[in-house]
């Protein structure tokens, strides 16, 4: 949900009788709260349990230290769930054992779910084909038969945009779901309202990998923006990602690049958010399923009530 969590979604997300999860980058830099003072505001928004995202790619000694410590912020700050992501999760176990913390890690493979294991996460999130953002390579079947052996709870991430999706993946042996474009097309989301309204306009066939962002495939809308630029970094940076040494350089590089273009533009009152000639808009393929702008309590009850008809 980069950046488009801002905090009044996520309180929306946990009152409603979710896990609403604070993406920290976002919230500071691109919604502008001090870490603390944004976690207390939500706080003050719902009493119901949050989460944290800890995106743990170690590229960058300054950015791992920032994180470490927005980590022990949120500890602080009486969060128990956190989700981590792009490294090994251990140190987080570790510092968030002490005080009962929970632990569950992205992974779009059995390579990354054994580390993850390995390394004391209590549940994994699976990544699928259809996801938005930094999507995997396998269908949510392929991978929940990857992943079930393990004898952890698997969360679906991806392809879930209405409550048929829902049901399915809990008939499929899924704990849960994690819901990402789906709640961007809310009303308690700040995304722009064209953002908002090319969700609700697509299909699938509107989604499009590109490398420009990350330096790796990013899930996003098709807009004009995206067919100017293309989807896919020169051979220097591709060359520099087959490097074990140069891989995290050139991973800095995307990292400061895309903090510096948040730094510029922001999600809610940027020019650049609502005009899809320069927009780069996130989104999986569950777009298929969202046909309207609607709040994060309707979705969550329509869901809940579709399950319990179904079990």
């Amino acid at each position: 949900m980069y950046p488009c969590s801002n905090p009044e979604l996520v309180a929306a997300v946990s009152e409603a009788g979710g896990i609403g999860v604070v993406q920290p980058i976002s919230l500071t830099y691109v919604h502008g709260h001090e870490y603390r003072d944004g976690l207390r505001f939500i706080r003050r928004l719902t009493a119901k349990p949050i989460g944290m995202n800890a995106l743990i790619e170690a590229s960058s000694r300054a950015y791992h230290q920032k994180m470490v410590r927005w980590v022990n912020v949120a500890v602080e700050e009486g969060v128990r769930f956190f989700v981590t992501s792009l490294g090994n999760p251990r140190w987080v176990v570790d510092t968030v054992a002490s005080a009962g913390g929970v632990v569950y890690h992205d992974v779009t493979e059995r390579k990354w779910a054994d580390k993850g294991r390995d390394a004391g996460v209590h549940g994994l999130i699976a990544v699928n084909d259809r996801a938005g953002g930094h999507s995997g390579g396998r269908s949510p079947e392929a991978l929940l038969a990857e992943l079930e052996p393990l004898g952890l709870p698997v969360i679906c991430a991806g392809g879930v945009g209405e409550a048929a999706d829902f049901v399915a993946a809990l008939g499929l042996g899924y704990a849960g779901v994690q819901l990402g474009t789906r709640f961007i097309a809310t009303t308690e989301c700040t995304a722009s309202e064209a953002y908002k309204q090319a969700i609700v306009a697509a299909d699938e066939s509107d989604i499009v990998h590109t490398e420009r962002l990350s330096g790796v495939p990013l899930a996003v809308l098709k807009t004009p923006y995206i067919d100017r630029v293309g989807t896919t970094v020169g051979p220097v940076a591709q060359w520099m990602f087959r490097g074990r040494r140069t891989k995290k350089w050139i991973r800095a590089y995307f990292a400061l690049k895309a903090i510096r273009s948040l730094k510029q533009t922001s999600i809610r009152d940027g020019d650049r958010a609502d005009d899809p000639a320069r927009a780069v808009w996130q989104a999986g393929k569950s777009v298929a399923g969202i046909h309207q702008v609607e709040s994060v309590a309707a979705i969550v009850s329509r869901f809940v009530a579709a399950a319990k008809a179904a079990s």
